[in-house]
């Protein structure tokens, strides 16, 4: 086990006044830090990165604004994704020595479009434990703003740069039926959007979240064709977050209806093929029809 740390060196302030942070058991720490505004940070995840015995940073120049906020004075290394499979087994090998490291990203939860899976990967194949600090989260925080369902989402991310990945990665997601939520980049967020409305329609309805927590945030819902024509060739900062409504679920045929059909494709056609062209028809699940094909042949 390694030497405890100097007190004075353990410490953290807020609003002026000092806190010792208590020790921390060896491991790696994943620490969740504020998107915008510096007061959203935890108790829980400054006494972490006070007590860690070295904090990674996805850019150390970024996170000296936060740690330097609050008096933190814990080593920090640049861990990103240039640098961080090379560094993994060397880390694991620190926690496994005794060390507690915290890991934490420019902004929000490591890992959601950030560094930080190829270390915590490494952590776990190796049997080393890794705890969550949880905290501020761009998506989290988007979702529970965006008046869009929260019942069901799916976190899709950042879309591929080019126009014809982009689209063709939309064109997949077209049919799904939850909520989902897109990180993009100020400079691609018109393209982003204009290529959402042609792909997933100009109707779907949408939200687009700049600036979370920070003086000018704002939140821009509508339809996916109104926000595109609204953010066109406009400047924006920071990260955007876009909630999209899922599709419509399908409406349910009535059993009378496809019955009748399916009865009129038997008259006139093989068995297989009918069952085929009215399971297409009506979006029924194959055997279902089937089965209903196999009672009317019956029932004859």
């Amino acid at each position: 086990m390694p030497d405890a740390k100097d007190p004075r060196t353990t410490g953290y302030f807020i609003g002026g006044a000092s806190f010792v942070a208590p020790p921390l058991a060896p491991g790696l720490y994943v620490v969740s830090t504020p998107i915008g505004n510096l007061r959203d940070i935890t108790i829980r995840a400054l006494e972490t990165l006070a007590a860690a015995d070295q904090v990674l940073c996805e850019d150390t120049r970024m996170s000296a604004r936060l740690l330097d906020h609050y008096g933190i004075r814990t080593p920090r290394k640049a861990l990103h994704e240039h640098n961080e499979r090379a560094r993994a087994e060397g880390i694991a090998a620190e926690v496994a020595a005794g060390k507690a490291i915290a890991l934490i990203s420019d902004a929000g939860t490591p890992l959601l479009s950030d560094p930080g899976f190829p270390l915590v990967r490494a952590l776990r194949e190796a049997d080393l434990p890794v705890f969550a600090i949880p905290g501020p989260s761009a998506l989290l925080s988007a979702l529970a703003v965006a008046g869009l369902p929260t019942d069901a989402f799916s976190f899709i991310g950042f879309l591929p740069t080019k126009a014809g990945a982009r689209g063709k990665a939309l064109a997949a997601l077209a049919g799904r039926t939850e909520t989902m939520v897109f990180y993009e980049s100020p400079r691609r967020l018109d393209d982003a959007l204009a290529a959402m409305a042609e792909h997933l329609g100009a109707d779907r309805q949408a939200a687009v979240a700049l600036e979370l927590t920070k003086r000018f945030e704002r939140v821009n819902r509508g339809a996916l064709g109104e926000l595109a024509a609204h953010f066109a060739g406009e400047e924006t900062k920071g990260e955007a977050v876009i909630v999209v409504a899922g599709a419509e679920e399908p409406a349910t045929p009535a059993e009378a209806d496809w019955l009748a059909a399916l009865e009129a494709a038997l008259a006139d056609q093989p068995l297989r093929g009918a069952v085929d062209e009215v399971a297409a028809r009506f979006g029924l699940k194959r055997k279902e029809v089937y089965n209903a094909a196999l009672a009317l042949k019956a029932a004859r």
